[in-house]
């Protein structure tokens, strides 16, 4: 029987060798005949105040999107809901979960995903230190982060009580093959806080979280945007098998060396390259592609995770998403061969 799309992925999730170079994505591409080797599904309460325009997330934040992201969002600037840590507890309130039916709230979800071909990730939350920033803005989260550690740890222990519930319904509900981790704690050029800062402050809710998932012998995606890679050796104390995206800010060719497919690097591909330029042609798309897996799949720990940002009804954007489509069907699924 031919290996699913699904079974390839794990192999990466574990660090083995797969058949073929896998691709993670958000779901069905538009551009390729093969099914997506991976499906994201989200408890639906957590995004019901969100809409195409930003709306708010479960704490109150308010987003806005925007068309040159195709559709994606952040904070609104400079409206920010929590001014004092100190007063965290008077602002930050976890919505009541006690009268949700998970059980439906799973059969719906997962409806339409066929689990035989796609593996099913759960990813909750934007991570503790980002929604932090969110909540206060960098300049006062940081400044909290420094001055105010005991409340920002007593925050950050209610909001991990809350997200550990969850997951625990998640896990026991929609039974996903693996979970993802989110938390952008670093900038292009280096991370927004120390390494010590991490343990101290972000880390002991990373492993908590994740706690019953690892127990119950599930891989763990780490999301980690920017030059980030002063807290991998802190990840795998977390239960983290593989990173995404794995930017190029990154010693990535040293981080290979080093950890070889203890860590999967799903990702690996210049967001802000020339393939993101305007205009940039066929064959510099086509290019970028075959040189990403060229680099980075030999030995296996690769997952390719290419893509570029535009709007949506834009002709250069989509024209430039199928030819990375293209390209990889037919290059890295052949390339282990």
């Amino acid at each position: 029987m031919k290996m699913t799309e699904k079974e390839n992925f794990m192999m990466f999730m574990r660090g083995e060798q797969p058949a073929w170079v896998p691709r993670y994505g958000m779901g069905q591409d538009p551009y390729s005949e093969y099914p997506p080797a991976v499906m994201t599904v989200t408890p639906e309460f957590i995004n019901e105040r969100r809409t195409p325009q930003g709306g708010f997330d479960i704490w109150g934040v308010e987003y806005v999107a925007t068309a040159e992201t195709g559709g994606m969002a952040l904070p609104v600037p400079n409206k920010f809901i929590l001014d004092d840590i100190t007063r965290w507890r008077d602002v930050i309130k976890a919505p009541d979960i006690s009268h949700i039916d998970w059980e439906a709230a799973a059969r719906k979800s997962l409806a339409n995903i066929d689990r035989e071909q796609s593996a099913v990730v759960v990813r909750i939350h934007l991570g503790y230190f980002q929604t932090l920033m969110a909540f206060m803005g960098f300049t006062e989260g940081l400044c909290a982060m420094l001055e105010e550690p005991d409340e920002v740890l007593a925050l950050f222990d209610y909001m991990c009580g809350f997200y550990t519930e969850v997951n625990k319904k998640c896990l026991e509900y929609f039974r996903p093959d693996f979970v993802e981790l989110t938390d952008d704690t670093a900038a292009a050029r280096n991370p927004f806080i120390s390494a010590d800062m991490y343990r101290r402050l972000v880390k002991p809710f990373h492993i908590a979280e994740m706690r019953p998932a690892v127990n119950a012998g599930l891989p763990v995606m780490k999301h980690n945007c920017g030059r980030c890679e002063d807290f991998i050796d802190d990840w795998f104390d977390i239960g983290v098998t593989a990173w995404n995206p794995a930017q190029v800010e990154n010693d990535l060719d040293g981080i290979k060396k080093k950890y070889g497919n203890r860590l999967g690097l799903c990702g690996c591909w210049d967001t802000s390259g020339p393939v993101n330029w305007p205009g940039a042609s066929e064959e510099t798309v086509r290019q970028a592609v075959r040189d990403c897996i060229d680099r980075f799949a030999p030995g296996g720990g690769f997952c390719f995770r290419g893509g570029t940002l535009g709007p949506r009804d834009d002709p250069d954007t989509m024209n430039k998403r199928r030819w990375i489509s293209e390209e990889y069907d037919s290059y890295g699924r052949t390339f282990y061969d």
